[in-house]
């Protein structure tokens, strides 16, 4: 009988410590929900499918083996649960829901995986201090000016380490970042033999405030592992390699461990109010102590303006330069590397993969609302470009809408092109439509409106315009040069926040 008590008076003080601690955390939600449809006509300018690849071994899906479907319905929901202890520790548990409607032939099924957490980690300050901490699963991005959207570099939602403190308040702060960008085997390798197969990053940036000035300098260095799932298990391939580590023999790499650098800076400035001005400088090299045809080193540099004097709408403006591939495959790729999650990661421009946008273009991935078969995904590293657009136009309460303008060039040398397809077939590294030669060039145009019809609700309508120049027969070969045709898009539905 004492026993018995003993177990229930245990229990009590569980349950009472329990609801305490409930009492205690304040759990706040916040979260939205997307549903619409998409109509999109000739993707990748063909309405075919690009490249992709199949597994780690560089087994290939070759371009155009697949037909396009025109038009999906999307849906989107994704929750977001803060469980905050008090003003300096908290954590927060984000999930999200994204599919097509039906799944198989004539099905309304829910996919295998239907429920997938994309954001979790804890965040918390130092006692004391204003040093503030997160770690675990949560959204890492390398600095870049806010009227491109986000980073050409990496922005993702990724496990990472990100510790920040001011050194000079209101001034000046210190921000030291780690992130694990592949983590093949988890705990074991396969085999005995196997080498390193994970890849990190450690960033340090320096944000910089002044009355009418921002500037954010920033280093990123990266190792990764020379058993790192690069193809199709992370999908980074497209952005991080050359050519040449494929064409160009010795096949492979070199070391175990490859090394990469990037440097650059942000600047905003303010200072003319009304007139605002935004611009990155960005360095970046791969394969730093690997064979010469492994190596991928480049620049990229963007820059915009904008008036917001007016109240029915903001003129923009915008340009971006890049280096882009010389004439040869065997001294590796003079386009800068970046983290661009190509076909290992779906490849279908799914909007937000590449943050990078400027204008809201149609032409780029990332940036617009309904995200999903949202653009054409060209590439702007190893291209250059300009536009125009008008933002927030609102002439009808309740009512705002974005047209913008975008002409892109490409900065490659069709040579190193056509030598890499000549020896791998159509691959990935290089994609028509996506890396444009010297001679090719695309403009787009987007009309984008959006509704209130309550605070938290809002009807969106987004439509794209695509036009090429004629793609070079010699490069990509006939078949797909003389399928490609203007693209066009039309999406429609609804977004609710709360």
């Amino acid at each position: 009988m004492k026993r018995l008590m003993l177990l229930i008076v245990a229990a009590a003080l569980v349950m009472t410590a329990a609801f305490r601690a409930e009492a205690a955390t304040e759990v706040r939600m916040t979260g939205d929900a997307l549903v619409y449809g998409n109509f999109f006509a000739n993707r990748n300018f063909t309405g075919w499918n690009s490249s992709k690849w199949l597994n780690e071994a560089g087994t290939i899906q070759r371009a155009g083996t697949r037909t396009e479907d025109r038009f999906e319905i999307w849906e989107r929901f994704r929750l977001r649960s803060d469980f905050i202890a008090n003003e300096a520790v908290k954590f927060r548990l984000g999930i999200k829901v994204e599919d097509t409607w039906g799944h198989g032939t004539l099905t309304a099924a829910n996919p295998t995986v239907s429920v997938e957490v994309y954001q979790a980690y804890l965040a918390f300050k130092w006692p004391g201090c204003d040093i503030s901490i997160s770690a675990g699963l949560q959204p890492a991005s390398i600095p870049q000016s806010s009227f491109f959207a986000g980073s050409i570099i990496f922005d993702e939602d990724v496990a990472s380490l990100v510790i920040s403190a001011p050194l000079i308040e209101n001034h000046l702060s210190l921000v030291l970042a780690y992130v694990r960008t592949i983590s093949s085997d988890r705990t074991y390798a396969p085999t005995t033999t196997a080498v390193y197969s994970n890849e990190e990053g450690y960033m340090l940036a320096l944000p910089i405030t002044v009355e009418g000035f921002k500037a954010t300098p920033w280093a990123l260095f990266g190792v990764g592992g020379k058993g790192g799932h690069y193809l199709e298990g992370a999908g980074w391939a497209e952005g991080l390699v050359s050519a040449g580590l494929f064409a160009a023999s010795p096949v492979g790499w070199k070391n175990n461990f490859i090394t990469a650098l990037w440097a650059g800076t942000t600047l905003e400035v303010t200072a003319l109010d009304p007139f605002k001005f935004y611009g990155d400088v960005i360095w970046g090299q791969h394969g730093m102590n690997e064979y010469d045809k492994n190596r991928r080193n480049g620049w990229f540099i963007d820059a915009a303006a904008e008036y917001t004097g007016f109240t029915m709408l903001t003129p923009q403006a915008f340009g971006f330069w890049s280096t882009g591939e010389d004439s040869s495959t065997r001294n590796g790729s003079e386009r800068m590397p970046n983290f661009f999650p190509g076909s290992g990661r779906g490849g279908e421009h799914n909007g937000g993969t590449q943050s990078w946008n400027a204008g809201n273009s149609f032409l780029f991935d990332g940036g617009q609302e309904l995200v999903k078969g949202s653009n054409m995904g060209i590439s702007p590293v190893g291209a250059w470009g300009f536009g125009a657009s008008l933002n927030n136009v609102s002439f009808i309460e309740k009512l705002s809408q974005r047209l913008t303008f975008a002409y892109v060039h490409g900065n490659n040398s069709s040579k190193a092109i056509r030598y890499a397809n000549d020896v791998l077939g159509s691959n990935p590294i290089f994609v028509m439509g996506r890396d444009l030669t010297a001679d090719e060039w695309v403009m787009g145009l987007n009309f984008d409106s959006k509704y209130m019809l309550y605070d938290n609700l809002a009807l969106i309508m987004e439509t794209g315009w695509a036009h090429p120049s004629a793609f070079q027969r010699s490069v990509w070969g006939r078949r797909l040069a003389n399928q490609a045709e203007d693209a066009w898009k039309v999406s429609f539905g609804f977004k609710y926040t709360f």
